[in-house]
């Protein structure tokens, strides 16, 4: 009976390690059965089907290598058995019709070798290696971890195998219970590498700046914040009520909105100026920093006293312009003096007064500041103007809200209700609720959209 003999290639087990981190530590050698093959024959030994099951297998270990001792020679096909006893007939057979002879190999795993997840199956406590911390999001060169209580004894142990394991990241933080009550980011702790926390995310086609340790960003809100700018067109006007650095407000731009973005948070401000102007959309970006409760009916004002410049079509290719500065030359030259079509052809279109989509990415409270739309569009707040001839369509609203909810029915039951409550008055039009992601157990964040009632926004 052949005895198969298993290859063991997890990394030694090194419990000890809790203050520091000693690489060298993690070093093992694997002697493997190797079997002697003249160069032209190698790859038919590899898709031979005798062969099956006892080609060498680990990861980022070749199957074929030189003979140490005959380079120019035979190479030589490892094996992933350690004894000649583990082979099978018909495998000793195959080998001894296309090889010169078996031989032993030394393999030589080092620290660089092994997972971040294998290395923390081999450092942490038997009773915390089923749920090994190697999950966390990436934010520019900045890896942010969420630990679990159990877990924070090895806190620096475990953010510089991260650092390690990940040649991108550079800073390895962890977040703290700590939040800041006032501008709602949390507070976080270096773990590793270097305390450079201004990162540069990339995200929508456009470049975010900011300090992760004062403003808020989240990663996995990637695909909401796409999915919302998808929603808008580009003569439209938003409103984004907490911007922010700009994952709504600078992607909406940068297709051609008008947007008006606020944050209560300076620090949010200024990187949303900064990324407003970084992207090359600052011109049709104007940014304010104050309470959202406040903003809301007072950029309704601000949109109409200084409206926007209509929206002037896509930016055109050199081979547009080049076509239409030929095109205005011609035209000059004819007696009839006619003006030329361009490609350009909206310069007569009206300005942009009138706010079309109202943001609200703050779902922590965000509700809580749906009463402040009440009136926001009554004759007594603009000295008698009727707002009704301008807003022929109410605005849409979005807001992000979390819901302990986890039935869809009662999550959608739950937040009508309460955003009926702050409205004042029921959602007589179609509205719809989209989940955006599971926070917790029990815990969901969604985005309930909905068209403003003609009743709040004229309220007295």
């Amino acid at each position: 009976m052949v005895r198969r003999v298993a290859i063991d290639a997890s990394p030694p087990i090194n419990r000890f390690m809790k203050d520091g981190l000693d690489k060298d530590a993690f070093r093992k050698t694997i002697t493997v059965l190797a079997a002697r093959v003249p160069p032209s024959k190698t790859g038919s030994v590899l898709k031979s089907q005798a062969m099956r099951g006892f080609l060498m297998d680990l990861p980022k270990i070749r199957s074929v290598v030189y003979d140490p001792s005959h380079p120019d020679g035979d190479r030589l096909v490892l094996l992933r058995v350690s004894e000649e006893a583990a082979l099978t007939p018909d495998v000793s057979s195959f080998l001894k019709e296309v090889s010169n002879g078996l031989t032993t190999y030394t393999l030589t795993l080092d620290y660089d070798y092994w997972t971040a997840d294998e290395i923390l199956q081999a450092v942490l406590p038997e009773e915390l290696c089923d749920e090994s911390p190697t999950g966390f999001a990436i934010t520019g060169h900045l890896a942010h971890l969420n630990l679990n209580k159990q877990y924070l004894p090895y806190k620096y142990l475990i953010g510089q195998i991260i650092l390690d394991k990940n040649k991108n990241i550079r800073t390895v933080v962890n977040k703290l219970d700590k939040i800041d009550n006032q501008f709602r980011f949390f507070k976080m702790e270096l773990l590793a590498g270097d305390p450079d926390y201004v990162v540069e995310q990339h995200e929508s086609n456009c470049r975010f700046t900011f300090d992760f340790t004062e403003v808020y960003w989240n990663s996995r809100l990637h695909t909401e914040h796409e999915r919302l700018v998808a929603l808008f067109k580009p003569e439209d006007v938003i409103a984004d009520v907490f911007a922010g650095v700009g994952p709504f407000a600078v992607p909406a731009a940068k297709k051609g909105c008008a947007v008006l973005a606020n944050d209560l948070n300076p620090n949010s401000a200024k990187y949303l100026s900064k990324n407003a102007s970084d992207n090359k959309v600052a011109h049709l970006m104007r940014i304010s920093c104050e309470d959202g409760r406040s903003f809301i009916p007072a950029v309704v004002s601000r949109a109409l006293q200084d409206p926007f410049p209509a929206y002037a079509g896509p930016k055109l290719s050199r081979s547009e312009e080049k076509a239409n500065r030929k095109l205005q030359q011609q035209n000059a030259l004819c007696s009839t003096h006619t003006t030329a079509k361009t490609v350009d052809s909206n310069l007569e279109c009206p300005t942009r007064s009138c706010i079309t989509h109202f943001v609200l990415n703050l779902p922590d409270s965000a509700i809580e500041f749906l009463d402040a739309f009440r009136g926001i569009f009554s004759s007594a707040r603009h000295d008698g103007m009727d707002l009704d001839v301008i807003y022929t369509n109410m605005p849409m609203v979005h807001c992000h809200c979390f819901t302990r909810e986890c039935e869809p029915d009662k999550a959608r039951e739950d937040i009508r209700q309460r955003v009926e409550q702050r409205l004042g008055h029921a959602l007589t039009e179609s509205f719809s609720l989209h989940m955006v992601r599971s926070v917790a157990p029990n815990k969901d964040m969604y985005c309930m959209s909905f068209r403003l009632p003609h009743e709040v926004a004229f309220a007295r």
